[in-house]
């Protein structure tokens, strides 16, 4: 690894990682196999990171702040409910779409054998995202845009499930099932009324 000011070599290491997860089928990622590909040795890893885990929280932590930020920026951007909730979807199809290795930490196939916090880090992330979900369909509500009586929680948790699911199907297809196929289709049926 050439010589990096000391956030560059992080990143470095992260984005390897990342890459790595892009492999479909791949086997389980050691930290002897991320040095091999950095052409460094695992010492050079542990400078930076005190732990395997560590990295993938580095990543966990990339995909919060990247989603989120969106989220953030969709919301202020967006004054109707109903035109965030389907940016929102549109932009978590899209983020797995050009962030392969990271769709598989999304959905915690990456994460087997792992420390187990890393996989309740996702979970919370889910959480999260189905939170903001809901609170898109309740301004929504509020502004009329859908029935008064919709429970908004339940389709937050249908809108979620949707969006798992294809991140499921493009990381089990080994990233040949395009994620936003026939979205605009399926968001007339996932559109709540």
């Amino acid at each position: 690894m050439p010589a990096a000011r000391p956030g560059e070599r992080k990143l470095q290491i992260l984005q390897t990682l990342a890459e790595m997860l892009e492999t479909p089928n791949a086997e389980r990622i050691t930290t002897a196999a991320l040095a091999a590909r950095l052409d460094v040795s695992e010492a050079a890893l542990y400078r930076h990171f005190a732990s395997k885990a560590q990295m993938f929280e580095g990543l966990i932590g990339f995909i919060e702040e990247t989603i989120f930020g969106l989220v953030n920026k969709i919301t202020a951007e967006h004054a109707s409910g109903l035109a965030q909730l389907e940016a929102i979807v549109s932009m978590l199809l899209g983020f797995a779409r050009k962030n392969r290795g990271m769709t598989r930490v999304l959905i915690g196939d990456a994460l087997v054998n792992e420390n187990e916090r890393l996989q309740l880090r996702i979970n919370q992330l889910h959480d999260r995202l189905e939170t903001t979900l809901r609170q898109s369909l309740r301004f929504a509500i509020t502004q009329q845009e859908v029935a008064e009586g919709l429970d908004a929680g339940a389709h937050a948790n249908l809108v979620l499930c949707f969006v798992v699911g294809r991140w499921h199907q493009f990381a089990k297809s080994g990233f040949k099932r395009d994620p936003m196929d026939a979205w605009t289709v399926q968001w007339s049926r996932l559109r709540p009324v």
